[in-house]
């Protein structure tokens, strides 16, 4: 017999309960007046939108640029709300060649919104294709190779296309250029955060007390997708302990289980500063020789871990590779030796661009 189920009826995983994956997407805010933070983004938005509907016209090109999980994609949906148009979805790692993006320009029908992200690691030849599909609603085609080819023209309906980047400093000139609005969004405060976990707590019919939304808040590192993603988490910890009204206590302990401490660190966060203190002294060391300390790619730490540290002023990049900063210490209660103190430079990673180039090798003393 199998676990859960005889031999003749072996346990099948119950599909997903349509009622919870509505739930799921209702947490998107469906219009800018439910959509919570970017005060500054959202109002110079409703503008443009509002302009557009009076002179009945597609809106201008939209870029939205700033970290993972900020509403990026929230946005370009709600731009097609407010324009009353169809959406169509696209990334820029799926357009490799130009004949991919003219495929999907061609189909567009009058004022759809195509909403293009990670806009930058679109390839070349697509991005040139797209500066006169932007400009002028139309692309040529070329048929045949060599003296033999040929450019079809092919004019395409208006459309409003909205770029979302985490990289806008990839992005060339021309490109950039061609956007009618640009908008950059921040790092959400606790406040707004409280106020986005509110909404979906509401909407997932949760019993939440105020102490616990600051407490979860205070942990989800500035970001909305995070925040909603580990109250759900909050959440299955309620239903398994059968609690139903979740308090700061019950939050801060489904976090703990879940490892992401009350500064928002998870994991591999710690391991990083723990390396970097415990194993090379806080420093400096390559990014190459920190990956593998933490088992992980360069690449991860790079993009996962490092931003948030750097952010909250525990992780330094300098010319001769990461340091931990007097904040990494205090924060995994660790006391720094009188030897690294009298000489770490408190201040030197907020004022290094983040561009240099990293050090790998042993890690060398402090001056």
């Amino acid at each position: 017999m199998t676990a859960g189920g005889t031999d003749d009826a072996p346990l099948v995983a119950p599909a997903a309960d349509p009622e919870d994956r509505a739930v799921e997407a209702a947490l998107r805010p469906k219009n800018l007046d439910d959509f919570v933070g970017q005060k500054r983004v959202r109002g110079q938005l409703s503008l443009v939108l509002e302009a557009s509907r009076l002179r009945g016209r597609s809106a201008d090109h939209v870029l939205l640029s700033g970290p993972p999980g900020l509403g990026k994609t929230t946005l370009a949906m709600i731009i097609a709300a407010e324009m009353n148009a169809p959406l169509r979805i696209t990334s820029g790692p799926a357009i490799q060649h130009a004949g991919d993006l003219a495929a999907i320009l061609s189909s567009l029908t009058d004022g759809e919104v195509l909403f293009l992200d990670e806009i930058h690691r679109m390839s070349r030849p697509a991005e040139e294709m797209l500066y006169m599909a932007m400009e002028d609603f139309r692309v040529d085609i070329i048929v045949g190779k060599g003296a033999g080819a040929t450019a079809i023209p092919l004019e395409l309906p208006p459309f409003t296309l909205v770029g979302a980047t985490t990289r806008a400093g990839l992005l060339p000139g021309p490109l950039r250029d061609r956007f009618g609005f640009t908008g950059h969004l921040e790092f959400y405060s606790t406040e707004e955060l409280e106020l986005v976990l509110r909404r979906s707590a509401m909407l997932m019919d949760m019993k939440v007390n105020s102490a616990a939304f600051a407490e979860i808040a205070g942990r989800s590192r500035g970001t909305p997708r995070i925040a909603n993603r580990l109250l759900r988490r909050v959440r299955d910890w309620a239903l398994v302990h059968g609690t139903d009204l979740i308090d700061a206590r019950s939050a801060g302990a489904a976090l703990d289980m879940y490892e992401v401490d009350a500064r928002g660190l998870d994991r591999l966060d710690r391991a990083v500063l723990t390396a970097l203190i415990t194993k090379f002294n806080g420093g400096p060391v390559g990014l190459s020789t920190l990956a593998i300390a933490v088992g992980e790619e360069p690449e991860t730490v790079e993009t996962v871990a490092e931003p948030y540290l750097v952010r909250e002023g525990m992780l330094g990049r300098t010319p001769r590779g990461r340091i931990a900063t007097a904040a990494a210490w205090r924060h995994l209660g660790l006391e720094i030796p009188q030897s690294i103190a009298a000489n770490m430079p408190e201040d030197l990673f907020s004022v290094v661009p983040e561009d240099l180039p990293d050090a790998d090798g042993p890690p060398p003393t402090w001056p």
